[in-house]
Protein backbone atom coordinates (compact mmCIF):
# COMPACT_ATOMS: atom_id res chain seq x y z
CA UNK A 1 0.00 0.00 0.00
CA UNK A 2 1.15 3.53 -0.78
CA UNK A 3 2.58 5.16 2.39
CA UNK A 4 0.23 8.12 1.85
CA UNK A 5 -2.74 5.75 1.87
CA UNK A 6 -1.47 4.13 5.06
CA UNK A 7 -1.46 7.56 6.69
CA UNK A 8 -4.94 8.35 5.36
CA UNK A 9 -6.25 5.07 6.73
CA UNK A 10 -4.75 5.33 10.23
CA UNK A 11 -8.05 6.29 11.82
CA UNK A 12 -9.94 3.66 9.86
CA UNK A 13 -7.57 1.05 11.31
CA UNK A 14 -8.19 2.53 14.77
CA UNK A 15 -11.92 2.21 14.20
CA UNK A 16 -11.49 -1.40 13.10
CA UNK A 17 -9.59 -2.18 16.31
CA UNK A 18 -12.21 -0.39 18.40
CA UNK A 19 -15.12 -2.28 16.90
CA UNK A 20 -13.31 -5.60 17.10
CA UNK A 21 -12.91 -4.93 20.83
CA UNK A 22 -16.59 -3.95 21.16
CA UNK A 23 -17.65 -7.15 19.39
CA UNK A 24 -15.40 -9.28 21.58
CA UNK A 25 -16.79 -7.63 24.71
CA UNK A 26 -20.40 -8.19 23.61
CA UNK A 27 -19.68 -11.82 22.74
CA UNK A 28 -17.85 -12.58 25.99
CA UNK A 29 -20.22 -10.63 28.25
CA UNK A 30 -23.64 -10.99 26.63
CA UNK A 31 -26.67 -9.08 27.89
CA UNK A 32 -30.33 -9.36 26.97
CA UNK A 33 -29.69 -6.78 24.20
CA UNK A 34 -26.40 -8.12 22.82
CA UNK A 35 -28.22 -9.77 19.93
CA UNK A 36 -29.29 -6.28 18.80
CA UNK A 37 -26.04 -4.44 19.44
CA UNK A 38 -23.75 -7.05 17.88
CA UNK A 39 -25.11 -6.74 14.32
CA UNK A 40 -24.68 -2.97 14.49
CA UNK A 41 -21.02 -3.24 15.48
CA UNK A 42 -20.37 -5.97 12.91
CA UNK A 43 -21.90 -3.85 10.18
CA UNK A 44 -19.64 -0.88 10.96
CA UNK A 45 -16.61 -3.19 11.10
CA UNK A 46 -17.54 -4.75 7.77
CA UNK A 47 -17.86 -1.34 6.09
CA UNK A 48 -14.49 -0.12 7.44
CA UNK A 49 -12.75 -3.27 6.26
CA UNK A 50 -14.33 -2.89 2.85
CA UNK A 51 -12.99 0.68 2.62
CA UNK A 52 -9.47 -0.61 3.30
CA UNK A 53 -9.93 -3.42 0.79
CA UNK A 54 -11.01 -1.01 -1.95
CA UNK A 55 -7.88 1.09 -1.48
CA UNK A 56 -5.57 -1.93 -1.26
CA UNK A 57 -6.99 -3.45 -4.45
CA UNK A 58 -7.54 -0.22 -6.35
CA UNK A 59 -11.30 -0.77 -6.58
CA UNK A 60 -13.83 2.05 -6.99
CA UNK A 61 -14.52 3.92 -3.75
CA UNK A 62 -16.97 6.77 -3.40
CA UNK A 63 -17.18 9.51 -0.78
CA UNK A 64 -20.88 10.22 -0.42
CA UNK A 65 -23.83 10.85 1.94
CA UNK A 66 -26.92 9.04 3.16
CA UNK A 67 -29.14 11.31 1.04
CA UNK A 68 -27.52 10.27 -2.24
CA UNK A 69 -29.74 7.22 -2.83
CA UNK A 70 -27.64 4.47 -1.20
CA UNK A 71 -29.82 1.84 -2.90
CA UNK A 72 -28.13 2.75 -6.19
CA UNK A 73 -24.66 2.11 -4.76
CA UNK A 74 -25.74 -1.26 -3.34
CA UNK A 75 -27.36 -2.28 -6.62
CA UNK A 76 -24.19 -1.36 -8.54
CA UNK A 77 -21.90 -2.96 -5.93
CA UNK A 78 -20.03 0.29 -5.37
CA UNK A 79 -18.67 0.79 -1.88
CA UNK A 80 -18.87 4.25 -0.33
CA UNK A 81 -18.01 5.92 2.94
CA UNK A 82 -19.75 8.82 4.63
CA UNK A 83 -17.42 11.74 4.14
CA UNK A 84 -17.77 13.25 7.61
CA UNK A 85 -18.66 10.13 9.63
CA UNK A 86 -15.19 10.20 11.22
CA UNK A 87 -16.46 12.93 13.54
CA UNK A 88 -18.68 10.31 15.19
CA UNK A 89 -16.00 7.62 15.39
CA UNK A 90 -14.59 5.46 18.14
CA UNK A 91 -17.81 3.61 18.92
CA UNK A 92 -19.28 6.60 20.76
CA UNK A 93 -17.14 9.69 20.31
CA UNK A 94 -14.10 10.41 18.19
CA UNK A 95 -11.14 10.01 20.61
CA UNK A 96 -9.20 12.62 18.59
CA UNK A 97 -11.92 15.24 18.89
CA UNK A 98 -10.09 17.77 21.04
CA UNK A 99 -6.95 17.74 18.88
CA UNK A 100 -9.17 17.93 15.80
CA UNK A 101 -11.03 20.92 17.20
CA UNK A 102 -7.73 22.65 17.91
CA UNK A 103 -6.80 21.99 14.30
CA UNK A 104 -10.15 23.38 13.18
CA UNK A 105 -9.45 26.54 15.20
CA UNK A 106 -6.35 27.11 13.06
CA UNK A 107 -8.23 26.89 9.75
CA UNK A 108 -8.85 30.07 7.81
CA UNK A 109 -12.59 29.46 8.08
CA UNK A 110 -15.10 31.58 10.00
CA UNK A 111 -15.75 30.17 13.47
CA UNK A 112 -19.53 30.47 13.07
CA UNK A 113 -19.54 27.91 10.24
CA UNK A 114 -20.97 24.55 11.34
CA UNK A 115 -18.28 22.64 13.24
CA UNK A 116 -19.10 19.44 11.36
CA UNK A 117 -18.33 21.12 8.05
CA UNK A 118 -15.10 22.62 9.37
CA UNK A 119 -14.10 19.20 10.70
CA UNK A 120 -14.61 17.68 7.24
CA UNK A 121 -12.24 20.22 5.73
CA UNK A 122 -9.74 19.74 8.55
CA UNK A 123 -9.67 15.96 8.04
CA UNK A 124 -8.72 16.43 4.40
CA UNK A 125 -6.18 19.11 5.26
CA UNK A 126 -4.63 16.87 7.94
CA UNK A 127 -4.44 13.90 5.57
CA UNK A 128 -6.62 11.56 7.64
CA UNK A 129 -9.42 10.92 5.12
CA UNK A 130 -9.32 7.87 2.81
CA UNK A 131 -8.77 9.00 -0.76
CA UNK A 132 -11.83 8.06 -2.85
CA UNK A 133 -11.91 7.51 -6.59
CA UNK A 134 -15.05 9.66 -6.92
CA UNK A 135 -16.94 12.22 -4.84
CA UNK A 136 -20.73 12.55 -4.61
CA UNK A 137 -21.27 15.82 -2.73
CA UNK A 138 -24.39 16.91 -0.89
CA UNK A 139 -25.85 20.28 -1.89
CA UNK A 140 -28.61 20.54 0.70
CA UNK A 141 -29.94 21.72 3.09
CA UNK A 142 -27.61 24.69 3.71
CA UNK A 143 -25.11 26.98 2.02
CA UNK A 144 -22.44 25.77 4.43
CA UNK A 145 -22.57 22.26 2.93
CA UNK A 146 -22.09 23.71 -0.56
CA UNK A 147 -19.14 25.74 0.69
CA UNK A 148 -17.55 22.65 2.23
CA UNK A 149 -17.76 20.70 -0.99
CA UNK A 150 -16.39 23.50 -3.08
CA UNK A 151 -13.43 23.63 -0.68
CA UNK A 152 -12.97 19.84 -0.84
CA UNK A 153 -13.34 19.72 -4.60
CA UNK A 154 -10.70 22.40 -5.07
CA UNK A 155 -8.34 21.14 -2.35
CA UNK A 156 -4.86 20.21 -3.59
CA UNK A 157 -5.39 16.60 -2.44
CA UNK A 158 -8.73 16.02 -4.19
CA UNK A 159 -8.93 18.48 -7.08
CA UNK A 160 -8.18 15.70 -9.60
CA UNK A 161 -10.94 13.38 -8.30
CA UNK A 162 -14.10 13.26 -10.46
CA UNK A 163 -17.17 14.63 -8.70
CA UNK A 164 -20.89 14.74 -9.38
CA UNK A 165 -23.51 16.38 -7.17
CA UNK A 166 -27.23 15.77 -7.75
CA UNK A 167 -28.86 19.20 -7.92
CA UNK A 168 -31.69 19.50 -5.34
CA UNK A 169 -34.65 21.72 -6.21
CA UNK A 170 -36.08 23.88 -3.45
CA UNK A 171 -39.68 22.65 -3.61
CA UNK A 172 -41.15 19.18 -3.21
CA UNK A 173 -43.95 19.24 -5.78
CA UNK A 174 -44.41 16.77 -8.63
CA UNK A 175 -42.25 18.79 -11.02
CA UNK A 176 -39.43 18.95 -8.45
CA UNK A 177 -39.59 15.21 -7.83
CA UNK A 178 -39.39 14.56 -11.57
CA UNK A 179 -36.41 16.89 -11.86
CA UNK A 180 -34.55 15.18 -9.02
CA UNK A 181 -35.35 11.74 -10.47
CA UNK A 182 -33.51 12.88 -13.61
CA UNK A 183 -30.62 14.01 -11.40
CA UNK A 184 -30.40 10.50 -9.94
CA UNK A 185 -30.31 9.10 -13.46
CA UNK A 186 -27.41 11.45 -14.16
CA UNK A 187 -25.77 10.11 -10.99
CA UNK A 188 -26.11 6.58 -12.36
CA UNK A 189 -24.50 7.65 -15.63
CA UNK A 190 -21.63 9.23 -13.71
CA UNK A 191 -21.10 6.08 -11.63
CA UNK A 192 -21.19 3.91 -14.74
CA UNK A 193 -18.64 6.13 -16.44
CA UNK A 194 -16.30 6.11 -13.42
CA UNK A 195 -16.50 2.42 -12.59
CA UNK A 196 -17.29 0.64 -15.85
CA UNK A 197 -20.19 -1.05 -14.09
CA UNK A 198 -23.76 -0.94 -15.39
CA UNK A 199 -26.91 -0.54 -13.34
CA UNK A 200 -29.18 -3.58 -13.54
CA UNK A 201 -32.74 -2.31 -13.04
CA UNK A 202 -33.87 -5.68 -11.71
CA UNK A 203 -31.15 -5.52 -9.08
CA UNK A 204 -32.09 -1.93 -8.14
CA UNK A 205 -35.72 -3.05 -7.85
CA UNK A 206 -34.68 -5.93 -5.59
CA UNK A 207 -32.59 -3.67 -3.33
CA UNK A 208 -35.33 -1.03 -3.14
CA UNK A 209 -37.99 -3.58 -2.26
CA UNK A 210 -35.70 -4.75 0.55
CA UNK A 211 -35.28 -1.20 1.86
CA UNK A 212 -39.06 -0.77 1.59
CA UNK A 213 -39.39 -3.71 3.99
CA UNK A 214 -36.79 -2.17 6.29
CA UNK A 215 -38.46 1.24 6.35
CA UNK A 216 -41.83 -0.41 7.01
CA UNK A 217 -40.35 -2.37 9.92
CA UNK A 218 -38.71 0.79 11.26
CA UNK A 219 -42.08 2.54 11.21
CA UNK A 220 -43.64 -0.47 12.95
CA UNK A 221 -40.97 -0.32 15.64
CA UNK A 222 -41.62 3.38 16.15
CA UNK A 223 -45.25 2.52 16.85
CA UNK A 224 -43.95 0.50 19.81
CA UNK A 225 -42.16 3.60 21.09
CA UNK A 226 -45.59 5.17 21.66
CA UNK A 227 -45.95 2.78 24.58
CA UNK A 228 -45.67 4.14 28.11
CA UNK A 229 -43.08 3.24 29.31
CA UNK A 230 -41.00 3.21 26.11
CA UNK A 231 -39.42 -0.22 25.52
CA UNK A 232 -35.84 0.99 24.77
CA UNK A 233 -33.70 4.04 25.38
CA UNK A 234 -32.43 6.33 22.59
CA UNK A 235 -29.61 4.09 21.32
CA UNK A 236 -31.56 1.46 19.38
CA UNK A 237 -33.99 4.06 18.06
CA UNK A 238 -31.08 5.95 16.53
CA UNK A 239 -29.56 2.71 15.20
CA UNK A 240 -32.60 2.20 12.97
CA UNK A 241 -31.28 4.99 10.77
CA UNK A 242 -27.80 3.52 10.45
CA UNK A 243 -28.71 0.20 8.85
CA UNK A 244 -30.91 1.52 6.07
CA UNK A 245 -29.23 4.77 5.07
CA UNK A 246 -25.53 3.96 5.15
CA UNK A 247 -23.28 1.68 3.11
CA UNK A 248 -24.86 -1.74 2.77
CA UNK A 249 -28.37 -0.33 2.49
CA UNK A 250 -30.75 -3.04 1.34
CA UNK A 251 -28.83 -5.95 2.89
CA UNK A 252 -31.42 -8.65 3.79
CA UNK A 253 -29.52 -9.27 7.04
CA UNK A 254 -30.57 -5.80 8.16
CA UNK A 255 -34.22 -6.76 7.67
CA UNK A 256 -33.72 -9.59 10.17
CA UNK A 257 -32.31 -7.06 12.65
CA UNK A 258 -35.41 -4.86 12.43
CA UNK A 259 -37.57 -7.93 12.98
CA UNK A 260 -35.54 -8.89 16.05
CA UNK A 261 -35.80 -5.32 17.35
CA UNK A 262 -39.59 -5.40 17.05
CA UNK A 263 -39.76 -8.78 18.78
CA UNK A 264 -37.69 -7.49 21.69
CA UNK A 265 -39.75 -4.30 21.88
CA UNK A 266 -43.05 -6.19 21.86
CA UNK A 267 -41.79 -8.48 24.61
CA UNK A 268 -40.77 -5.54 26.78
CA UNK A 269 -44.10 -3.80 26.27
CA UNK A 270 -46.01 -7.00 27.00
CA UNK A 271 -44.03 -7.71 30.16
CA UNK A 272 -43.78 -4.04 31.24
CA UNK A 273 -40.01 -4.47 31.34
CA UNK A 274 -38.45 -1.43 29.63
CA UNK A 275 -34.70 -1.16 29.08
CA UNK A 276 -34.75 2.06 31.13
CA UNK A 277 -36.78 1.77 34.35
CA UNK A 278 -38.58 4.56 36.26
CA UNK A 279 -39.45 6.65 33.22
CA UNK A 280 -41.07 9.95 34.24
CA UNK A 281 -40.42 12.40 31.38
CA UNK A 282 -40.99 11.55 27.73
CA UNK A 283 -38.73 13.84 25.71
CA UNK A 284 -38.50 14.78 22.05
CA UNK A 285 -34.87 15.77 21.41
CA UNK A 286 -35.54 17.76 18.29
CA UNK A 287 -32.22 17.79 16.47
CA UNK A 288 -29.29 15.47 15.82
CA UNK A 289 -27.92 13.64 18.84
CA UNK A 290 -24.53 15.27 19.59
CA UNK A 291 -21.41 13.17 19.94
CA UNK A 292 -21.45 13.80 23.71
CA UNK A 293 -25.03 12.55 24.07
CA UNK A 294 -23.95 9.30 25.69
CA UNK A 295 -22.59 11.38 28.57
CA UNK A 296 -25.79 13.41 28.91
CA UNK A 297 -28.54 10.84 28.28
CA UNK A 298 -27.65 8.45 31.17
CA UNK A 299 -27.60 11.43 33.55
CA UNK A 300 -31.07 12.51 32.37
CA UNK A 301 -32.33 8.95 32.82
CA UNK A 302 -30.91 8.45 36.31
CA UNK A 303 -31.39 11.96 37.70
CA UNK A 304 -34.75 12.87 36.18
CA UNK A 305 -36.28 9.71 34.74
CA UNK A 306 -36.04 11.04 31.18
CA UNK A 307 -36.70 8.81 28.20
CA UNK A 308 -35.70 10.31 24.85
CA UNK A 309 -38.53 8.77 22.87
CA UNK A 310 -37.45 10.21 19.52
CA UNK A 311 -34.93 12.57 17.98
CA UNK A 312 -34.72 14.01 14.49
CA UNK A 313 -32.91 10.94 13.13
CA UNK A 314 -35.01 8.26 14.81
CA UNK A 315 -38.29 9.66 13.47
CA UNK A 316 -39.12 7.85 10.23
CA UNK A 317 -41.85 9.39 8.03
CA UNK A 318 -40.56 7.63 4.90
CA UNK A 319 -42.60 6.89 1.79
CA UNK A 320 -42.67 3.39 0.34
CA UNK A 321 -41.39 3.26 -3.24
CA UNK A 322 -43.40 1.90 -6.15
CA UNK A 323 -41.05 -0.43 -8.03
CA UNK A 324 -43.48 -1.40 -10.81
CA UNK A 325 -41.70 0.73 -13.41
CA UNK A 326 -38.37 2.46 -13.86
CA UNK A 327 -40.08 5.85 -13.81
CA UNK A 328 -41.92 5.16 -10.55
CA UNK A 329 -38.79 3.69 -8.98
CA UNK A 330 -36.61 6.71 -9.71
CA UNK A 331 -39.33 9.13 -8.64
CA UNK A 332 -39.70 7.19 -5.39
CA UNK A 333 -35.95 7.31 -4.78
CA UNK A 334 -36.05 11.02 -5.56
CA UNK A 335 -38.68 11.70 -2.92
CA UNK A 336 -37.03 9.44 -0.35
CA UNK A 337 -33.70 11.21 -0.73
CA UNK A 338 -34.84 14.77 -1.41
CA UNK A 339 -37.70 15.18 1.06
CA UNK A 340 -37.79 12.32 3.58
CA UNK A 341 -34.31 12.15 5.22
CA UNK A 342 -33.79 13.52 8.73
CA UNK A 343 -32.33 17.00 9.14
CA UNK A 344 -32.47 17.57 5.37
CA UNK A 345 -36.22 16.97 5.52
CA UNK A 346 -36.80 19.66 8.12
CA UNK A 347 -34.23 22.25 7.09
CA UNK A 348 -34.38 22.37 3.31
CA UNK A 349 -37.69 24.19 2.94
CA UNK A 350 -40.31 26.13 4.87
CA UNK A 351 -40.51 26.39 8.67
CA UNK A 352 -43.67 24.29 8.65
CA UNK A 353 -41.44 21.24 8.12
CA UNK A 354 -40.21 21.75 11.69
CA UNK A 355 -43.57 22.69 13.15
CA UNK A 356 -45.72 19.94 11.68
CA UNK A 357 -43.26 17.24 12.80
CA UNK A 358 -43.20 18.63 16.34
CA UNK A 359 -46.98 18.72 16.56
CA UNK A 360 -47.38 15.20 15.18
CA UNK A 361 -44.71 13.64 17.41
CA UNK A 362 -45.94 15.38 20.58
CA UNK A 363 -49.46 14.19 19.93
CA UNK A 364 -48.70 10.63 18.78
CA UNK A 365 -45.99 9.83 21.35
CA UNK A 366 -47.40 11.50 24.46
CA UNK A 367 -44.36 13.78 24.68
CA UNK A 368 -43.93 15.69 27.96
CA UNK A 369 -41.36 18.21 26.70
CA UNK A 370 -39.57 19.31 23.54
CA UNK A 371 -35.86 20.11 23.82
CA UNK A 372 -34.05 21.78 20.92
CA UNK A 373 -30.29 21.60 21.57
CA UNK A 374 -29.66 24.30 18.97
CA UNK A 375 -26.41 23.20 17.34
CA UNK A 376 -24.56 26.39 16.42
CA UNK A 377 -24.21 25.29 12.80
CA UNK A 378 -27.92 24.71 12.24
CA UNK A 379 -28.78 28.24 11.22
CA UNK A 380 -31.96 27.01 9.54
CA UNK A 381 -33.29 25.57 12.79
CA UNK A 382 -32.18 28.56 14.83
CA UNK A 383 -34.13 30.86 12.52
CA UNK A 384 -37.29 28.93 13.39
CA UNK A 385 -36.85 28.72 17.17
CA UNK A 386 -39.46 31.38 17.97
CA UNK A 387 -41.94 29.57 15.72
CA UNK A 388 -41.19 26.24 17.41
CA UNK A 389 -41.64 27.82 20.83
CA UNK A 390 -44.97 29.31 19.76
CA UNK A 391 -46.11 25.97 18.33
CA UNK A 392 -45.27 24.22 21.61
CA UNK A 393 -47.16 26.90 23.51
CA UNK A 394 -50.18 26.31 21.26
CA UNK A 395 -50.15 22.55 21.86
CA UNK A 396 -49.38 23.01 25.57
CA UNK A 397 -46.03 21.21 25.82
CA UNK A 398 -42.96 22.69 27.61
CA UNK A 399 -40.19 23.82 25.27
CA UNK A 400 -36.48 24.37 25.94
CA UNK A 401 -33.83 25.79 23.62
CA UNK A 402 -30.27 25.17 24.84
CA UNK A 403 -27.69 26.53 22.37
CA UNK A 404 -24.64 24.27 22.00
CA UNK A 405 -22.13 22.76 19.62
CA UNK A 406 -22.81 19.21 18.51
CA UNK A 407 -19.08 18.44 18.59
CA UNK A 408 -17.28 21.04 20.67
CA UNK A 409 -17.87 20.65 24.41
CA UNK A 410 -16.17 24.01 24.97
CA UNK A 411 -19.06 25.91 23.38
CA UNK A 412 -21.55 24.94 26.10
CA UNK A 413 -20.23 22.49 28.66
CA UNK A 414 -22.05 19.37 29.77
CA UNK A 415 -22.39 20.86 33.27
CA UNK A 416 -23.99 24.01 31.83
CA UNK A 417 -26.41 21.90 29.80
CA UNK A 418 -27.29 19.80 32.84
CA UNK A 419 -27.96 22.97 34.81
CA UNK A 420 -30.26 24.33 32.09
CA UNK A 421 -32.14 21.04 31.92
CA UNK A 422 -32.51 20.79 35.70
CA UNK A 423 -33.87 24.32 35.94
CA UNK A 424 -36.25 23.56 33.07
CA UNK A 425 -37.57 20.34 34.64
CA UNK A 426 -38.00 22.02 38.01
CA UNK A 427 -39.72 25.11 36.62
CA UNK A 428 -42.10 23.05 34.49
CA UNK A 429 -42.69 20.58 37.33
CA UNK A 430 -41.63 17.62 35.23
CA UNK A 431 -40.33 14.36 36.65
Amino acid sequence: MDPKDEKRLERVFEEIATYEAIIQMLEENPTDLSHLHLPLARNVLRQHKRTVECIEKGEPLAASYFTNAPEIFTAMDIHWFHLIAQSFGGGMENPHMMEDLEGVDRLAVASDVCTLLRLGLYYLDAGVLPRPTMIIPLLEPCDGVIGLHEALRRHREWRDIPAFAPDPPYHGDKRSIGYYADELRRLVSFLEEQTGKRLDMDRLREVTEETNRQYALWAEYNELRRSVPCPHNHVLAMACFALVQTAGSGDPAHTLWYQALIEDGEKRVREANPETPNQKIRMLWYDVQPIWFNDLAPWMEQEWGVCVVLCMFSYAPYTMIDTSSEKALFEGLAKRNLIDPPMVRQARGVADNFLSDIERIVRDYKIDCVVVPGHMGHKDGSASISLMREKCRDIDVPFLYIGCDQFDRRYTTIDEIKDKLSQFFETMELG
